[in-house]
Formats: structure tokens, C-alpha cells, sequence
């Protein structure tokens, strides 16, 4: 079992969970949540312990959030689809190519790289490290959808 099945795991990611998750709303609210993350966390200078209010009801947030939205059961938007083969790729690793699993790969240390930027620019209270690492784990992670979204369609059109 690797970090993505125990985070799945986790967050209790059953077959429904995953087409509620699938919903474009469920995608696009946690990419509006780490924002709002960054904001408690750094709120910490301003509030001190109350910030672990805000923190908290982030991380809430984040757990309610694959469960919060109608499901979808036709993948037609890129977010679902996106979603629909990252569940795909958890289910079966071998359905990506090597060449994309090189991408991957990429894409996941672009994703390491730029939160070890956050976390820098969290402890310290830099806003530059901060907002360049948010940048690259968002561009990461939209790339990563993108890809898993090619996955999904691709899995489908061999399975027709």
C-alpha cells in the first residue's frame, strides 16, 4: 500500500465517495480551500492558538468535502473525469503508460517541491516562498487531473 491508497483509506474513499468527489463542486472547493488553509495557518501571527479554530474547520472541511456533493455517475466534465481515473489508476497502476508514469512522477516532486516552499514560507512568514510554492503544487496538481482525466478516456475507449 502506497501514500495515495492510504490516503484514500483516510479520507474513507468508498465507491460513493469517489462519485461524489467526482463532482466538478467537490474538485474545484478544495482547490478553493487551500487558500484558506494557508490563511489559518498564517493567521497564527494575528490570533496565536485561535488560529487552530480556522485550521481546523478547514481540515473539516476537507474530509466532508469528498461526501458533500451529489455524485456523478457519467464522467462528462474534465474534473470528473479527471477524478474517474485517478480511481481507475488506484484500482489498476498498470494502466498508465511508462511514458506518463514519467510525467507523474514529475508532476508529484513539482507537488513536494513547492509545499516544502510552503511549509518554508509558513514557518518563516514569507509570502513569497508561500504563494510560488501554492503555484506550483496547484499547477501540479491540475496537470495531475488533466493526465489521470486522458487516463480515464483512454480506459474507457479500450474497454468499448
Amino acid at each position: 500500500m502506497d501514500v495515495a491508497d492510504r490516503v484514500a483509506k483516510t479520507f474513507g474513499m468508498t465507491d460513493e465517495a469517489w462519485q461524489r468527489h467526482a463532482n466538478p463542486w467537490s474538485v474545484w472547493t478544495r482547490f478553493a480551500a487551500i487558500p484558506l488553509m494557508l490563511l489559518a495557518i498564517w493567521s497564527r501571527a494575528w490570533i496565536g492558538w485561535w488560529s487552530l479554530v480556522p485550521i481546523g474547520a478547514v481540515v473539516i472541511w476537507l474530509f466532508i468535502n469528498p461526501r458533500a456533493f451529489p455524485p456523478v455517475r457519467e464522467p462528462r466534465s474534465w474534473a470528473a473525469r479527471g477524478i474517474y481515473g485517478e480511481r481507475a489508476w488506484l484500482q489498476d497502476r498498470d494502466l498508465i503508460p511508462p511514458d506518463h508514469r514519467k510525467v507523474l512522477r514529475l508532476l508529484v516532486t513539482l507537488g513536494v517541491a513547492g509545499f516544502g516552499m510552503i511549509l518554508w514560507g509558513l514557518i518563516a512568514l514569507e509570502v513569497w516562498p508561500t504563494v510560488f510554492g501554492t503555484t506550483l503544487v496547484v499547477v501540479a496538481q491540475l496537470w495531475r487531473i488533466d493526465r489521470f482525466g486522458w487516463l480515464w478516456e483512454r480506459h474507457q475507449a479500450h474497454r468499448s
